[in-house]
């Protein structure tokens, strides 16, 4: 594909992204290193506490099938824009739930809010990573991924902090939706210019033309028929790769999203820490993925998706394992190792959905929904199971999905010598 555009504005682009990627793990971390308190504040039991956060997931389960269609039609800075508003008002109201109103359903309506912008904001930011990453021409989709765990690294600290001295909630999550604000208004406009993935008929396919409009390429929102859109999106779903994809992510997303929503409350009641130190936990785990995400990226040109999924889905059973029988200081110790077995699976299945250029829209909006359907089902099941066994001992299932995940790894092969990521095919 010929460069469309200068050096300085692709790279103005890359750190637009990373900051978009970052921001969306601060925001998640923020709410999710409170988890702790607002069970105890609410007084509820862990399957009170999995069927609150579902919420959440019915919220993304909305936005996400969405979100494709969106960045048609508006492009992914203004998808990203409004996923901000309807994300950060969402993390305003489970503050005011917990301290204000201390209500369950004022939170339960504040996490729906979240799952919903957050949702549709992360398939947008996806697809313009996966624009970014083909305009550089080499792997960077693990490190805008390592970018939204560095943001929850930090605010995963700060919510540590916050609890540590005894901060209130609100304050802590107004000061979340402050920096959104600031952050959205200096990256949003450096975002890629719509229309500039466009080939002339000369470069591409026929076949091809007929689905570059519905693929997230940011054509002019006119040039395409609603009906077409909406085929681009019902084709991806009969696609075998794209559901096997699918499937891989789905369970990278639970083997990630099962740590962020119970490791530091496991922690907690299963080795009996305060609420700091089990934040603590939690953010080992996140430090950890970061550090694989940022190394993986080299190691995936090297060695090939499919070869580094193995080792590090392994990776995530061994260290799920020492958090649930080592003792206390083991499983600091299995925190990080899953961090790292974890770090590589979604960004992956991003970066393999957008694999053709063409497609890259409704795949990508696809692959997420089936991915976050972890999210639909993890908190309900592990609070169920946490109900009956104990929160700790339910992250033995996280086990059962890498398993499932294996299986349909090799779906995730690079398609060809030049797509994707720009690592040849294995």
């Amino acid at each position: 594909m010929p460069a469309l555009f200068d050096a300085r504005t692709v790279v103005n682009a890359k750190n637009a992204v990373y900051a978009v990627f970052a921001l969306a793990g601060a925001a998640f971390a923020a709410f999710a290193s409170r988890l702790p308190e607002i069970k105890s504040i609410l007084g509820l039991s862990a399957g009170e506490l999995g069927v609150t956060l579902l919420a959440a997931s019915l919220g993304s389960l909305l936005g996400l099938p969405a979100a494709g269609w969106l960045v048609h039609r508006f492009g992914a800075a203004r998808t990203v824009g409004a996923g901000v508003i309807v994300g950060m008002l969402g993390i305003l109201t489970i503050g005011l739930g917990v301290d204000v109103f201390h209500s369950r359903w004022v939170v339960t309506a504040g996490l729906w809010g979240v799952g919903l912008g957050v949702g549709s904001w992360d398939v947008a930011m996806n697809i313009e990573g996966a624009v970014v990453e083909r305009h550089l021409g080499h792997a960077i989709m693990p490190r805008f991924h390592a970018a939204f765990s560095g943001g929850t690294v930090v605010s995963a600290l700060v919510g540590a902090a916050m609890a540590a001295i005894g901060a209130r909630i609100v304050p802590h999550l107004a000061g979340i939706v402050v920096l959104a604000a600031l952050v959205a208004w200096w990256a949003l406009p450096r975002f890629l210019p719509r229309g500039g993935e466009e080939q002339s008929p000369d470069e591409v396919p026929e076949a091809a033309t007929d689905h570059a409009q519905e693929a997230g390429r940011h054509t002019p929102s006119d040039a395409v028929p609603a009906a077409r859109e909406g085929a681009g999106i019902g084709a991806a779903w009969r696609e075998p790769r794209t559901i096997l994809i699918g499937c891989v992510t789905l369970a990278a997303a639970f083997t990630e999203g099962t740590a962020n929503d119970w490791l530091s409350v496991a922690f907690v009641e299963g080795y009996r820490l305060e609420p700091w130190a089990g934040v603590l936990g939690f953010a080992t785990f996140l430090s950890f993925m970061t550090i694989g995400r940022i190394l993986g990226t080299s190691l995936l040109d090297k060695h090939g998706r499919v070869a580094m999924l193995r080792g590090t889905f392994a990776l995530a059973v061994v260290g799920a394992a020492m958090v649930i029988f080592g003792g206390t200081v083991l499983a600091f110790i299995g925190a990080a190792l899953w961090g790292l077995g974890a770090s590589l699976g979604f960004p992956v299945g991003m970066s393999a959905a957008a694999d053709d250029p063409a497609r890259a829209a409704a795949r990508v909006s696809v692959v997420s929904t089936i991915g976050y359907l972890a999210f639909l089902a993890g908190p309900p099941l592990l609070g169920f199971l946490g109900d009956h066994v104990g929160v700790l001992r339910s992250l033995v299932v996280v086990g059962g999905m890498v398993a499932l995940a294996l299986l349909a790894v090799p779906a995730v092969r690079e398609s060809s010598p030049t797509a994707g990521s720009g690592v040849s095919e294995r």
